[in-house]
């Protein structure tokens, strides 16, 4: 895959899953603007990390769950690279986690499922809008949303996260058929448990193994795990491929 002279914008890229597609993309060529909200040691990391890795980076602090910061990150963009070819929708409201410490349906409260809608979805149309304007001057581009392998297979119940990165595929198919005529794909990757994550380091070892061990492939995936099919889906050999969910779990989904 070659991304050069290409521009992407990866959401919370600051560590985690993030920060390894951002290094992804510029060992590709691309020059990667790092969207963070509360690292700004980690994000300028991960930048220098780009040029390093062959490409460019950009750190950029901006709050996507709001339309303004939406804006002004894809502003950001373009001020400094000119274009704009891919969005990576990966940013989501903090989550831990725990299946010991995790909150039952009737503990949760609406509020706490609007702050994973917002994170979720509401981050993904705020950076869709703020994209799109650019995506369509050139008639291409690709938006890869970052859901779960919860959304088929609750393996534990995140109530409220699950349900969330549920309604992000529904919005991922609905914008995949509406920008399809227009050259702008749209498509989800599904992780299973990550780790090492901020995210998911209160997962208990024991938990972890019982997962891998369920797993055809019999771990657990590294944040580089899934780079590769986030940049398959944003390149040109997926260029035949909008409103797809692609499941990146070792096989514990199979579709």
């Amino acid at each position: 895959m070659d991304f050069k002279d290409r521009v992407v914008i990866v959401t919370g890229a600051g560590r985690g899953i993030g920060a390894a597609l951002a290094r992804a993309f510029a060992g590709q060529g691309a020059s990667v603007v790092v969207n963070y909200l509360r690292q700004p040691e980690s994000a300028g990391q991960v930048a220098d990390e780009c040029r390093r890795a062959g490409g460019d980076g950009l750190a950029v602090a901006a709050d996507v769950r709001t339309a303004d910061g939406a804006r002004h990150l894809v502003a950001q963009a373009l001020e400094v690279f000119g274009r704009l070819d891919v969005v990576v929708n990966n940013a989501f409201s903090p989550y831990t986690f725990d299946p010991e410490q995790r909150r039952r349906a009737d503990e949760l409260s609406w509020a706490d499922y609007q702050a994973q809608f917002e994170g979720a979805v509401g981050a993904a149309h705020h950076m869709c809008q703020a994209a799109l304007p650019a995506l369509r001057q050139r008639s291409r581009g690709a938006i890869v949303n970052i859901a779960t392998n919860l959304v088929e297979h609750p393996l534990v119940p995140y109530h409220d996260y699950a349900t969330a990165k549920s309604a992000l595929v529904g919005y991922s198919r609905n914008l995949a058929a509406e920008l399809g005529p227009v050259g702008v794909r749209v498509n989800c990757v599904a992780p299973g448990l990550v780790y090492p994550t901020a995210s998911t380091a209160a997962t208990r070892a024991a938990f972890r193994e019982s997962i891998a061990a369920a797993t055809p492939l019999r771990r657990i995936a590294r944040p580089e795990d899934i780079a590769g099919p986030v940049l398959f889906l944003a390149s040109d050999w997926s260029a035949f491929m909008t409103g797809q969910v692609l499941f990146v779990d070792g096989g514990l989904v199979m579709k």
